[in-house]
């Protein structure tokens, strides 16, 4: 996002001119917030993706943590307003120059580290969280305490980029279970010839299991961690009108011990699996901004333990395909959307496959400057380790609207809704959850901003009881 400018514009000839060179040289622009969370690792145009495949174009929405006034990349001099303009300011009686516009003016410098640049930031907030689950209340406050980073290269040739984040829960009040998570990701880019890219990446996240996932143990006192290790290469290149892409993604997931409520630590190491996923992406330009294109993978998830505790063999063979197609206008609107078929064949008979239609997208739209709008679909096959269940499928709709109501202040409202489905024979019955938040983030300075949030989420079953939690917060996050 870019600070609205003070500067009025003159005319509407100007003003059209203006926009006319800021939609045609925006082609090749992208801003790049910081991600609060991840739903999905971006891709480029063609890069391998994953089951749940999103965009090439970085997402609009700026971090949580962060303000359009200080995310992202604005605009380079030769697309700014005033260097459009016609009537070019009249110079100096002694000759001395103007200040001239500067893009980095209100964001946090970061640390230069030879050809690298860190921009790290710090978070602390006090939050306070109501638990309604059936005739059953809870409540807690906490502190949580946040880090978060980039990494970024800057070279004549390739990139590499990391970016980091963590956050820790600390109870002062109340119970509830603390729910601390981390992740860290790193893509190298290799610009090699022809038109051609490869990309390798790495990855690292932890979190604690929701003890309202499906998977979860009952009545634990707390849940079990969960690991993930992340591998990844692809290639891609430009054939003229046709663009094709081939990759190899490899997952490992680990599970720690549950505690449960006697004080007695139960084992889930039968959970603990390998995925490896191979897919290939072919894409044909019909013009620069509508791309079509097919993708079909094909892959192999190994558990550790052939047999879980009760018998069944749930290592399973994945096959999708989808087609679809990407649309770039620019900074404006930007995005892709793919449906397709997905399916899980179990080696035990007895599970069966998990199967569905899969739909999968991600669409930016900035309807005026300073405003972000996101609308996103993904669908994911969520393998069960109730008894004799193989898992269900779940659907996810999100979206997020960022609005910059000054230079300094920026308000956020956010929308998801996931439908959890499981198989008719199913043991496990279906599930609906609605999510909703606000937030204001105000800049006292570039280095320093002052956040507050509120959300609300309601979780109701086709069985079971329904389950109520409201969080509000306030914090400062500090960046350098």
């Amino acid at each position: 996002m870019v600070p609205g400018s003070s500067r009025s514009t003159k005319g509407d000839a100007r003003r059209s001119t203006s926009l006319a060179l800021l939609l045609a040289g925006t082609a090749l622009f992208a801003p790049s917030p910081l991600l609060a969370q991840t739903a999905a690792a971006p891709t480029t145009s063609y890069g391998v993706s994953t089951p749940a495949a999103v965009p090439a174009t970085t997402p609009a929405i700026a971090d949580p943590q962060t303000t359009g006034a200080v995310s992202g990349d604005d605009l380079p001099p030769a697309q700014n307003e005033d260097y459009l303009r016609l009537n070019q300011r009249e110079p100096t009686i002694d000759g001395l120059r103007l200040r001239t516009y500067d893009p980095e003016y209100d964001r946090a410098p970061g640390v230069r580290i030879g050809t690298f640049t860190l921009r790290p930031s710090v978070s602390e907030s006090i939050n306070h969280e109501w638990r309604k689950d059936g005739d059953t209340k809870t409540n807690r406050g906490y502190l949580e305490t946040g880090i978060r980073g980039t990494l970024t290269s800057d070279w004549s040739r390739h990139q590499l980029t990391v970016t980091g984040e963590g956050v820790l829960q600390n109870n002062i009040s109340g119970e509830g279970e603390e729910e601390p998570r981390a992740n860290v990701d790193a893509e190298l880019r290799l610009d090699l010839w022809d038109e051609t890219i490869a990309r390798l990446r790495a990855g690292y996240s932890f979190e604690r299991e929701d003890a309202d996932d499906p998977n979860a143990i009952s009545n634990a006192k707390t849940q079990s961690a969960v690991n993930t290790y992340r591998l990844g290469a692809a290639i891609e290149r430009d054939f003229g009108l046709i663009r094709g892409s081939v990759g190899i993604d490899f997952d490992r997931q680990t599970y720690g011990d549950v505690e449960l409520e006697n004080g007695a630590n139960l084992s889930v190491k039968y959970r603990n699996r390998n995925t490896g996923i191979l897919t290939a992406r072919v894409g044909y330009e019909l013009s620069p901004a509508l791309i079509p294109f097919i993708e079909a993978s094909v892959g192999k998830s190994l558990y550790d333990l052939r047999e879980d505790p009760l018998g069944f063999e749930r290592s399973y063979q994945t096959y999708a395909g989808r087609g679809g197609i990407e649309l770039d206008l620019g900074e404006k609107l930007y995005g892709e959307l793919g449906l397709g078929y997905e399916t899980y064949n179990f080696e035990d008979d007895r599970l069966g496959e998990l199967s569905g239609l899969s739909v999968d997208g991600r669409l930016n739209w900035s309807p005026q400057r300073g405003t972000d709008v996101l609308f996103a679909v993904s669908t994911d096959l969520n393998p069960s380790t109730t008894p004799g269940d193989a898992g269900s499928i779940d659907y996810n709709l999100t979206n997020i609207i960022t609005h910059q109501m000054r230079s300094d202040l920026v308000a956020r409202l956010s929308n998801s809704l996931t439908l959890r489905n499981y198989p008719s024979d199913a043991r496990s019955s279906d599930e609906t959850t609605w999510r909703t938040g606000a937030g204001l983030t105000y800049d006292i300075n570039r280095y320093l901003a002052l956040t507050g949030d509120v959300s609300y989420e309601r979780t109701t079953r086709d069985q079971g009881d329904t389950t109520d939690i409201t969080r509000v917060g306030v914090g400062l996050t500090l960046r350098r």
